[in-house]
């Protein structure tokens, strides 16, 4: 991701700026309250990225489940992070050598249990469905072409519920499709951040552990942007999710949406 930026800070120093408006959050997203962001869905108790995950995140009181999307090679949307699909399937290869019915075909439960044996990589229409009206999603983008997510959105309705995470290059064309749509570049570094917000006027920012800093913290509220951090792993506690939010966070992307949004709840800071 670093050298995809850089990449991208150079071309974009190279053809120049393009002028945005910068279109504000509606009124829901405003207020003292913080989004849980239920990572690859629930993802401790169900297979990640597949249906049951989606729809526990949803039982666990997230406001998003996080996806990741890939491009089969007849060019279907399927959710999968790694780029194989060995690690979570009985399948084995790059995603993006495999038609759709090849990765339809496959059991993407019975690694995680057996109890799941039988569970199908979900496509992101399918999460889209199953999400619209409940629930926000955070779209994770590892390859995918720019009009054709657009268009899955918009044809789901899902404009005004969605985050697009992805690299620099891909989240500049989709906020030219479409400007409205809340693109999340990732913020590295204070001068990173800056490029980022200069061209593309982000409405929100994601962050890591290792940017969730205080300058790079001051340059998204310099930029009216909300903030988006991860907490997983070892800082997926209470102690790091109050600092998150003592920080300026108003997202916490967590392995653990119930466990969250019931600390949430206890100290109102909830949405739900």
């Amino acid at each position: 991701m670093r050298n995809l930026i850089l990449k991208f800070l150079i071309g974009f120093a190279l053809t120049g700026s393009v002028a945005f408006g910068q279109t504000a959050w509606t009124p829901k997203e405003e207020g003292k309250t913080i989004k849980v962001i239920s990572h690859r869905g629930e993802h401790l108790h169900h297979p990640e990225n597949t249906m049951p995950a989606f729809q526990a995140a949803i039982d666990a009181g997230a406001d998003y489940f996080e996806l990741d999307v890939r491009t089969t090679s007849d060019g279907k949307f399927v959710l999968m992070h790694d780029s194989t699909l060995d690690r979570t399937t009985n399948g084995t290869g790059e995603v993006h050598k495999h038609t759709f019915d090849e990765i339809r075909a496959l059991d993407a439960g019975s690694k995680f249990s057996s109890s799941f044996a039988g569970t199908k990589v979900p496509t992101l229409d399918e999460a889209f469905d199953l999400a619209h009206g409940k629930i926000n999603v955070y779209v994770d983008t590892k390859y995918a072409d720019p009009q054709q997510l657009v268009d899955t959105i918009v044809r789901h309705d899902m404009q005004d519920h969605v985050v697009i995470y992805g690299n620099p290059f891909f989240l500049y064309e989709v906020r030219k499709i479409r400007p409205t749509l809340k693109v999340m570049p990732e913020t590295i570094s204070p001068d990173i951040c800056k490029f980022m917000v200069r061209a593309m006027q982000p409405q929100v920012l994601a962050f890591d552990a290792n940017d969730f800093k205080d300058p790079v913290i001051d340059c998204a509220k310099a930029a009216n942007a909300k903030i988006f951090v991860d907490r997983l792993g070892d800082a997926d506690n209470p102690e790091t999710w109050q600092k998150a939010i003592d920080l300026g966070a108003v997202g916490i992307q967590t392995n653990l949406p119930a466990e969250l949004a019931g600390y949430l709840r206890a100290h109102n800071l909830a949405t739900h």
